[in-house]
């Protein structure tokens, strides 16, 4: 499971220091695609005057060729310097995501971070990310950014009142992949998550339980059920 998400390999990651100047970023993809690699993710880490910094994470590269792949880049004028990197996915791994009012995202955050320790010292690898935010249209926009956020899995939606735009944003994301999570409280966004539990502490632990690979527990048979 180390290194990997989804069942899927690590992808490779690549560090490159550059010019910072317009066309950078064509010129590398350009290299990348004569190898036909595929672009996983790509970050501009870092933009100064005397240079960028360039992370990429490719997918369909072998050692071997990734190593060709990376002297070719290095010798485009552009390029400074070009360093392997452990990826996200193999440090960080799966993302879930906690969103709504401080107390009850930190109660959830207890849950959740106990429970992906335990995971993650057998080698798996679960982040939890968190942002207090409260307010209708902060929550809705919070919700469906989870949805662009890399290797974000699982959403908790922890707070007192939640519904209106932020139920339709569950909806959305729901249908992209994304596993939502919500205390039980007033308003329709437990009627428009996976799984409703009424203890936030509780419902952290279940959070990660729903995304670990080694974990016995099926969010398809708890859909719709509430705790």
């Amino acid at each position: 499971m180390s290194g990997e998400l989804d069942g899927r390999p690590a992808p490779v990651a690549l560090v490159v220091r550059a010019v910072e100047r317009p066309g950078v970023l064509h010129a590398l993809t350009s290299v990348i695609l004569e190898h036909g690699a595929n672009i996983a993710y790509v970050d501009i880490a870092e933009r100064r005057e005397d240079g960028s910094t360039v992370y990429f994470e490719l997918e369909g590269v072998t050692e071997a060729a990734a190593e060709v792949l990376i002297r070719d880049l290095e010798a485009l004028p552009i390029v400074g310097e070009v360093e392997r990197a452990p990826s996200f996915a193999k440090i960080y791994g799966k993302r879930i995501i906690v969103v709504g009012g401080g107390a009850q995202v930190g109660q959830v955050v207890i849950g959740a971070v106990a429970e992906a320790d335990r995971h993650n010292i057998r080698g798996e690898k679960i982040s939890i990310d968190t942002i207090p935010l409260v307010g209708e249209e902060d929550l809705a926009a919070a919700t469906r950014a989870v949805a662009r956020l890399p290797r974000a899995v699982a959403l908790v939606l922890a707070g007192a009142l939640m519904g209106g735009d932020v139920a339709k944003a569950v909806y959305e994301i729901r249908e992209k992949g994304i596993i939502v999570l919500s205390l039980n409280m007033p308003g329709s966004v437990p009627d428009a998550a996976d799984l409703v539990v009424s203890d936030p502490v509780q419902c952290g632990v279940m959070a990660v339980m729903a995304v670990s690979s080694s974990a016995r527990f099926d969010i398809a048979r708890q859909r719709g059920r509430r705790y």
